[in-house]
């Protein structure tokens, strides 16, 4: 009999992919989802189980007495959403895979990354979070023997996701000839991975008794910088990269909120060592360079104009702090005298 799998959530940039692979490869897939977005469709085959994952007496309802072989709980992001979902699935799954995500780790930190590397992350809310939820379910495990997985994905993308801050905006800007933000240097290094290279190594994990009571990282192994990433979208999209390199402190101190991502995660070099979920999973044999992802973002964007959408306010601070931060020509040196 095929696995049984209940995905909570199954339309964001990492559960649609694996959506699609896990109906693709014949498991009994239902997803509990509230049946709004249309941006990535469920795929055929899947069973809708309706409902607000929120509402747990509406959960209740939908499930009725369900069991499942595994749950992979893509939406809980705070402790007490992970004590709902204890409160809802113990007893009745034999596994249940946390989303969690590579925002844990302490920042910087050694590279490459193993999972057992120290946890906390000062400058990001969301990888705090996330890190309570993880000490909920570890506890789970050892005091009820709860089945959890835990897997923290990094920086994953489709082509619905231009992969910088603003989307739309800032590839509104290279295609207009403008220049374009990069925090820091642009020399400090990040890993890609494409929904897809994902999927191929997480259907790995489910159903594998092994992986209970385990954590993996889970991202691809193409590392670029992010002058790399940015000149990579450019030539997709058919246009310059005039890049304007500006601190990550002075757009932190101009928009907190943007700042708060870019200090607690991408201003740092992050690079993983993928063996220990290789090992359980050998994931897909021909990973998707970003080279080819770029090109499938563009596409995509050419075939749906109604997503080009440029936030005016995030594009007057980048013109202001660009203008701040612009190189300026040298002034020559005097002649004799």
């Amino acid at each position: 009999m095929p696995l049984k799998v209940l995905f909570i959530g199954g339309t964001g940039i990492i559960s649609a992919g694996c959506a699609q692979l896990a109906a693709a490869s014949g498991l009994d897939l239902h997803v509990l989802n509230r049946g709004r977005s249309t941006l990535r469709p469920l795929p055929d085959g899947a069973r809708v189980v309706n409902a607000d994952v929120r509402d747990t007496d509406a959960v209740r309802r939908a499930i009725g007495d369900e069991q499942f072989d595994v749950v992979v709980d893509f939406l809980s992001f705070t402790a007490e959403h992970v004590e709902a979902a204890l409160d809802l699935f113990h007893g009745r799954t034999g596994q249940y895979v946390f989303i969690s995500s590579a925002a844990v780790y302490e920042r910087p930190s050694p590279l490459p990354l193993v999972e057992s590397a120290p946890l906390g992350n000062p400058y990001s809310a969301y990888g705090r979070n996330k890190i309570h939820c993880e000490l909920v379910l570890a506890r789970a495990h050892a005091e009820r023997g709860f089945p959890v997985t835990v897997v923290r994905p990094s920086h994953t993308y489709d082509a619905t996701a231009i992969p910088f801050d603003g989307g739309w905006t800032v590839l509104d800007r290279m295609r207009r000839g403008k220049e374009v933000l990069v925090h820091g240097d642009g020399t400090s290094l990040w890993t890609m991975t494409h929904t897809e290279d994902f999927a191929h190594g997480f259907l790995g994990i489910l159903g594998d008794p092994q992986t209970v009571g385990e954590t993996y990282h889970l991202t691809g192994d193409e590392v670029l910088t992010w002058n790399e990433i940015y000149r990579t979208m450019a030539e997709a999209a058919g246009a310059e990269a005039r890049l304007v390199h500006v601190p990550s402190a002075a757009i932190a101190a101009a928009d907190p909120r943007w700042g708060e991502e870019l200090l607690g995660d991408k201003s740092h070099s992050l690079v993983f060592d993928n063996a220990k979920v290789r090992r359980i999973s050998p994931g897909s044999a021909s990973p998707i360079p970003f080279s080819r992802g770029a090109q499938e973002i563009v596409r995509w964007y050419e075939s749906h104009p109604d997503q080009h959408r440029v936030d005016e306010r995030l594009g007057t601070l980048m013109d202001a702090l660009i203008e701040v931060h612009r190189p300026r020509p040298l002034s020559p040196a005097p002649g004799p005298v």
